[in-house]
């Protein structure tokens, strides 16, 4: 998100904007190679051929199939054999059996099925020329029930296609910029999300062709594919906000063997360069910390041009700061690194960075750069998230009091959407369906959707607690009444925030006990289509109870016919016991002054479920990512916090018994094992020194692996959750143990979460730096909008060696999506950050 100055012939030469509209002869294209990366390569160009592949949460993570990069953005993906025109996150696709790279002949053969059908087929790719020639190759015919359903499609960004045409075998077009096409009604697609709201429907094609060429009119976007059947092209956003531009040839029946062959021809623009990014912190430096900015650059990039720090004067005069010429670090991934160090500069100001012609946005030099990088995370963020709440800011409304008909009792031996899943009996008193009371209290949305998923409350209640006993931040903005359920931003009320938010998530915990005893996996919608709701929550439903004795949209003496209240998942499992009775001893400390009754009871049945867990053996339900860590980690923290709590040496007991499982896995438990060191024998710190000794070294070896000292993940979440993490354990173990832990790691991980880190130099923090996400995946991503304070999971590595975050496409959950515990987390670092400083608060 570097600020480009224009420079004639070579800012044409960085982006290729001369070369697209310039009336040149044509030229032979560049010949396709299959690199050692394992994907086809042309200069500024790659095909991959499922390199990745979809990580099991979801079906359709926009990562997989055959893709295209081209002038340094992925333009296009998931090309694979569907079931759909314009397939949604929810719909069926293959399986994939195996991958099999072929370097000798060029070739890539990749085996999917789709199990339900009995179906394998085969998708074999090639080099020709300069393009790539993929073939959907059956050894049985498409099977009966997928006879004109089944069908290779290729899908195209959007945003990297607004204000771009099209050709279809001569014939124009213009891609819309807002859907508008016909539609066909159908029943299936409504049938899939489980709601009965009438006919669905599917898009009809925009264009037809066997030859498709793409933005004819711009060298850096032109992609021409020519197919041995008839392609069409469909606006899957007419069918849902997160759709794409689909290209598709339907298979034909009956037929074995090679069904379908398309030649996909990337453009390659001469001379292209990626321009380099100045990777650093948009919310600046405290005058003694470190400070290092990391150039980004493309391979090809072999200029030596100079990088320089300017400072600011109040003329607007740029004045060159001395420094120490940039070092070359090396590559990693697919880009060559320079870092420049000016951490001698300590001269407080405004500030840019310069690398030849790329200028960075200003930043600060200042004893107060971290102070309030928290406050739009405390301010706007959490409010925002807050479940059964109406929720003001000045003009604005956020949304309505949500969920005032929580809960139904989920059914049982189901298997729902976002890895729910009820057991094979309710574990409660409730029948399936019956209406739960006690539940439409406190709580968070989970993320970018609307559910209140436990493991997530109670980590954040922690994490809030742990922010409060360290550094006590009074900070007052918003009121909270939840007598009359409203929420108001930017209004003081007398209580420090943090505590206000402290108790809403410890309002929702106490609740599921006292609802059912124990608790629950979590709330969440009944089915797809409510789940995929945007805008206000509180018109997801009708926030009336459901009464099966009355009709679909009747209302009676407050009950409601209408079953669109969510379901509450209630199979006991002993690790979301123990993770949530750890969050509310913790409540119990942080509340002694604000709510005394609330912290009493918090306690009460944190003690009380201890001894009942002790008693028997523990419930090991377990599916996906909804009930709890592992048992051991869970227990664990339960016991710390406890034992934090009442000092009561049954649970330092329990501590020191689990010590020697917890020590096996040190990294993931750091912070409960040192914050349970001041109440526990001296003998627990000297056995925690080997491991806090290893987990140091592990650290600073981890650091040296790429250009910016963070451990960066390559799973289908991106990593800003793990950054966050070490960073943490590092103030964590630093404080305890300064003369083993350094305290470098800790402003590493800020940095990376402030813009430094590949891909670009933008803030992974809404609202916080001077350039940060401003298009991001909340509740409102629909209006490429974003929540201030909001924290996103940040650079997403395209395997092999591809970093991605798309400022311009909200819907990339796995780069974009906002979660409330990296929220949370992002309040301690900040605090941390500060606290390293020495300065005040």
């Amino acid at each position: 998100m570097a600020v480009k100055i224009a420079c004639g012939m070579m800012a044409m030469l960085l982006t290729g904007a001369g070369v697209a509209g310039a009336q040149t002869a044509p030229r032979a294209a560049p010949a396709m190679t299959l690199g050692t990366a394992g994907y086809y390569e042309v200069p500024a160009a790659n095909v991959l051929v499922f390199s990745n592949w979809y990580d099991g949460l979801f079906a359709d993570s926009k990562i997989s199939g055959v893709e295209i990069i081209q002038q340094g953005t992925r333009i296009a993906t998931n090309g694979d054999v569907r079931l759909s025109s314009t397939p949604g996150q929810w719909d069926a696709i293959g399986r994939l059996v195996d991958r099999k790279v072929d370097a000798a002949t060029g070739t890539i053969t990749v085996t999917l099925e789709y199990p339900d059908y009995n179906w394998r087929y085969r998708i074999r790719s090639e080099r020709r020329d300069g393009a790539v020639a993929v073939a959907v190759i059956l050894d049985a015919p498409v099977p009966a029930a997928l006879a004109g359903k089944a069908g290779f499609n290729l899908e195209f960004l959007p945003t990297a296609y607004f204000h771009h045409s099209y050709m279809a075998d001569g014939r124009t077009g213009t891609f819309p910029i807002y859907p508008s096409d016909a539609m066909t009604a159908t029943q299936e697609r409504n049938a899939a999300s489980g709601r009965n709201e009438g006919p669905g429907a599917e898009p009809t094609a925009i264009a037809q062709g066997n030859r498709f060429v793409l933005a004819p009119e711009d060298a850096a976007r032109r992609v021409t594919i020519s197919s041995t059947a008839p392609v069409q092209l469909f606006d899957g956003r007419n069918q849902a906000q997160n759709g794409w531009f689909v290209l598709r040839s339907l298979l034909p029946t009956g037929r074995t063997g090679t069904v379908l062959e398309w030649t996909i021809q990337p453009n390659s623009v001469p001379g292209w360069l990626r321009p380099p990014v100045i990777a650093h912190s948009q919310l600046g430096y405290a005058p003694t910390a470190r400070k290092i900015a990391t150039i980004e650059l493309d391979r090809n990039d072999r200029r030596t041009l100079p990088a320089r720090l300017l400072r600011i004067g109040d003329d607007g005069r740029m004045t060159p700061v001395r420094t120490a010429p940039a070092k070359r670090w090396g590559e990693y991934l697919r880009y060559s690194y320079l870092q420049l160090d000016f951490s001698a500069v300590h001269d407080p100001g405004l500030y840019v960075l310069e690398y030849g012609p790329t200028r960075t946005a200003p930043f600060r030099i200042a004893t107060d750069a971290y102070a309030g990088a928290w406050h739009p995370t405390l301010d706007v963020y959490f409010p925002v998230a807050m479940d059964h709440m109406f929720v003001n800011e000045g003009y604005r409304v956020w949304h309505g009091d949500a969920h005032r008909d929580d809960a139904r009792q989920a059914p049982v031996d189901h298997e729902h959407i976002d890895l729910y899943r009820q057991g094979p009996t309710t574990d409660t008193r409730f029948k399936p369906g019956e209406h739960i009371p006690g539940l439409a209290i406190g709580g968070w949305f989970d993320a970018g959707d609307f559910d209140i998923r436990t493991q997530s409350q109670y980590q954040v209640v922690r994490s809030l607690v742990d922010t409060w006993e360290r550094w006590r931040p009074t900070r007052d903005t918003t009121a909270v009444d939840w007598t009359r359920r409203r929420t108001e931003m930017h209004v003081p009320d007398g209580t420090p925030d943090l505590l206000q938010q402290i108790r809403h998530g410890a309002l929702q915990l106490v609740a599921q006990f006292d609802a059912v005893g124990h608790a629950i996996h979590g709330i969440v919608e009944p089915d797809v289509a409510q789940y995929t709701h945007l805008g206000d929550a509180s018109t997801k439903t009708d926030g009336l109870i459901y009464d099966p004795s009355l009709k679909i949209g009747e209302e009676k003496h407050g009950r409601s016919g209408t079953p669109d209240d969510r379901w509450a998942f209630t199979s006991k499992v002993s690790a979301l016991n123990y993770g949530s009775i750890a969050a509310l001893a913790a409540t119990s400390r942080a509340l002694a002054e604000m709510d005394p009754a609330l912290s009493k009871k918090a306690l009460g049945i944190a003690t009380k479920i201890w001894a009942e867990e002790q008693g028997h053996a523990p419930d090991l339900y377990s599916h996906g990512n909804t009930t709890g860590g592992p048992l051991d980690s869970e227990r664990f923290a339960a016991a710390v916090e406890l034992l934090r709590t009442t000092r009561d040496p049954r649970y330092a007991a329990a501590v020191q018994s689990l010590w020697p499982s917890i020590e096996a896995k040190f990294g993931a438990h750091l912070r409960d094992a040192v914050a349970a060191i001041p109440a526990m024998p001296a003998s627990y710190r000297d056995a925690m020194i080997p491991a806090a000794r290893a987990y140091a070294a592990a650290v600073q070896k981890d650091a040296a692996a790429n250009p910016f000292g963070v451990p960066i993940t390559t799973g289908g979440w991106a990593g800003s959750g793990t950054v966050l993490g070490t960073a943490l354990n590092a103030y964590a173990l630093h404080k305890a143990f300064p003369d083993i832990m350094p305290a470098a790691p800790v402003q590493r991980g800020l940095e990376f979460l402030l813009g430094h880190h590949p891909g670009s130099d933008i803030s992974f923090v809404s609202g916080v730096g001077t350039v940060s996400k401003e298009v991001a995946y909340g509740n409102n991503r629909a209006d490429f909008s974003f929540i201030a304070g909001g924290v996103v999971p940040g650079v997403l590595v395209i395997k092999p060696d591809f970093p991605e975050n798309h400022e311009d496409w909200p819907f990339f959950w796995g780069e974009n999506e906002y979660v409330i515990p990296e929220g949370a987390m992002w309040i301690e670092l900040a605090h941390a950050a500060q606290d390293l400083t020495g300065e005040t608060k």
